[in-house]
């Protein structure tokens, strides 16, 4: 059923079923438009749409209705109205978010992203990148390589996309020039040979004007190469690729409907696996062979990349969600630090030593970013020394994971090698990381087994190791509190040890300084100093500023929920800046110390405390016998 123009009206389920069974056995192809602000990307996407008969009659309807209103055509149709759907892009004329849009031809179905240009929308476009097959870098053919054009050519190679159109558009502004059109491709082709690009096919296009987009276009008589929609038809995507490579799937969700079954459920990330096929499964390396592959229509014979499904095992081995099950005969890797690129995309500076979540794939893991190696200059490509990462900023990092994982370089498998970080306190995510190998010392270091443990050390003192974490602002009698606590423990024969912010500092923490990054590494090491102290039996009392949440909550999950007490050494800061026994806030004051907490560097209260103790209404005695009560209660 079709409109005016053979444009579809609309489509009943029957039509629906009739159009996805005719398409079920085509391969996917995705794809982002990327470039400058102005080159077209949102406008070649809806020409597409257009020519290629994928919109409705309906959907036509609104956009003529649109160009009229809002157009930048003279009252023609205003194709950039099809993805810029956002008011503010309307009405500044730009791409801001990324616009999704699905269409299909007789040969191929495609969905492509509309992604922003400007360089401050920059994590949007790696968004839209980051699952693409194909890149469109297009370019103004009246401006040529413009930096944009660059740092966008530069991410695509960098997300492992290894087959870009670049499609030099509006030459019907420079009157179809062969002349013109063979100076940018000469351009483009030198810089993509400096960034290692190896697959690029140069179109000469007017999006606006349809040319060479479906069919070919009679002003370029000098141009024998494909159109872009036949390039796209015939284009190898990453799913062919993948189901060439070693079978390899990540197990999210262990299916058990009754005690009689018990499958994995995943989707198959490369390779194919069939019944009776060995398997391994990673971490915990353990050997067994594929049973069945059920499914609704009964036991599959094979399964491919791409595919979600099911598998039964012939034995009850350990498996569970975030494992990885292999091909028996090709294993992949297993480490717990990588070097890593990583793609900044938070507004809060990345933090070394902080810790994040990291997912890759169905695992969700700790990380800390132990080094960065250099920040990237994508304009340039020069190396800058950097001790962190601002919005937008692209680094290659050092990172550790607090369990080894398996993995795949992400050049060799996007879904086995990139990974998201994740703010623990937030839960936002603030990175994209593509991981590059793993750390050689990663592989030389081997965790020591000894014959006294934790439970052995703490049976010997016959007490329950601990931490009393204490956090407040500086003056808030922290230090009085923990060292009363401490005198009373003692009289009660506990074995303990107080680590004071101060005196910490005056040894395994004298090289540090006091800006954010250096108070993270500050308390990082203080918690691996607590968890060890732990670990001998002891009942351990720190009494630090700590001002960050995601540092508190780090060594939480180092030392254990059960035996980690966090107490908030509430104190309002006019109070405590009245009571400043060491004189420090009058240096803050004065300018004279940076990065003060509670003057110029911020406080974070923690949410939910063990204990909150009020020291405007409580003797430090008082305090003191609270908190043994707590812990010893």
């Amino acid at each position: 059923m079709e409109g005016a123009g053979g444009h579809p009206k609309g489509a009943d389920a029957t039509e629906i079923n009739a159009s996805l069974e005719r398409h079920r056995s085509d391969t996917m192809l995705r794809f982002l438009t990327c470039g400058s602000v102005d080159d077209g990307k949102s406008t070649l996407i809806g020409r597409l749409l257009f020519d290629s008969k994928a919109i409705l009659a309906d959907q036509l309807a609104s956009l003529e209705h649109d160009s009229q209103s809002m157009g930048t055509q003279g009252g023609a149709l205003d194709f950039a109205l099809l993805t810029d759907g956002l008011a503010a892009e309307r009405e500044q004329g730009i791409t801001i978010d990324v616009a999704y849009r699905f269409f299909s031809t007789d040969r191929r179905k495609f969905i492509v992203a509309d992604t922003p240009g400007h360089e401050q929308y920059t994590r949007n476009m790696v968004t839209g990148a980051s699952t693409a097959d194909l890149a469109a870098i297009l370019v103004d053919a009246r401006k040529g390589i413009l930096t944009q054009t660059r740092r966008h050519s530069f991410l695509v190679n960098l997300l492992g996309i290894r087959n870009v159109v670049l499609a030099v558009n509006k030459m019907d502004l420079v009157g179809y020039s062969a002349e013109r059109f063979s100076e940018i491709v000469a351009e483009y082709s030198r810089f993509a040979k400096e960034i290692d690009i190896k697959a690029v096919q140069a179109i000469p296009i007017s999006a606006l004007k349809g040319d060479n987009l479906v069919s070919s276009s009679p002003h370029t008589p000098w141009y024998d190469g494909p159109t872009l929609l036949s390039y796209l038809e015939g284009v190898p995507s990453n799913e062919s690729r993948l189901q060439d490579s070693p079978f390899r799937m990540a197990v999210q969700w262990v299916n058990r409907p009754h005690p009689d079954f018990r499958g994995f459920t995943g989707q198959i990330a490369s390779g194919h696996v069939k019944p009776g096929d060995p398997v391994q499964i990673l971490p915990s390396g353990r050997h067994t062979t594929v049973k069945e592959i059920p499914s609704f229509d009964g036991p599959q014979s094979t399964a491919i990349a791409g595919q979600s499904v099911t598998l039964t095992f012939e034995d009850e081995v350990d498996c569970a969600r975030g494992d990885l099950i292999t091909a028996a005969n090709a294993p992949i890797e297993v480490a717990n630090q990588f070097s890593a690129t990583l793609v900044w995309m938070s507004e809060d500076a990345m933090l070394s030593g902080r810790p994040y979540l990291m997912k890759i794939g169905t695992r969700t893991v700790m990380a800390t970013v132990t080094d960065l190696r250099y920040e990237l200059n994508v304009n340039t490509l020069e190396h800058l020394a950097s001790k962190t990462l601002s919005l937008n900023a692209i680094g290659l990092v050092n990172i550790s994971t607090d369990r080894p994982i398996p993995f795949e370089a992400y050049a060799d498998n996007p879904d086995l090698g990139g990974f998201i970080l994740i703010d623990v306190a937030t839960d936002s995510t603030v990175a994209a990381g593509m991981i590059r190998f793993a750390l050689r010392r990663a592989r030389n270091i081997h965790w020591q087994a000894l014959d006294i443990g934790r439970e052995a050390h703490a049976a010997l003192k016959n007490q329950k190791p601990a931490v009393v974490w204490f956090t407040g602002l500086s003056g808030a009698g922290k230090s009085t509190i923990a060292n009363l606590v401490e005198k009373k423990l003692y009289a009660m024969g506990k074995h303990t040890f107080l680590l004071d912010g101060d005196n910490v500092r005056q040894g395994l923490n004298r090289d540090l300084g006091f800006t954010a990054a250096s108070r993270v590494e500050n308390i990082r090491r203080v918690g691996e100093v607590a968890k060890l102290m732990t670990d001998a039996g002891l009942i351990v009392l720190t009494a630090f500023i700590s001002p960050f949440r995601s540092e508190r909550q780090m060594v939480r999950e180092l030392i254990g929920a059960e035996e980690f007490f966090e107490v908030f050494v509430c104190t309002p800061l006019e109070v405590a800046e009245a009571r400043d026994v060491k004189g420090l806030y009058k240096k803050a004051r004065a300018g004279q110390i940076e990065n003060f907490t509670g003057i110029d560097s911020p406080y974070e209260v923690p949410v939910s405390p063990e204990l909150i103790i009020d020291t405007v209404n409580l003797t430090a005695e008082e305090a003191a016998d609270q908190i043994v009560a707590m812990l010893l209660g």
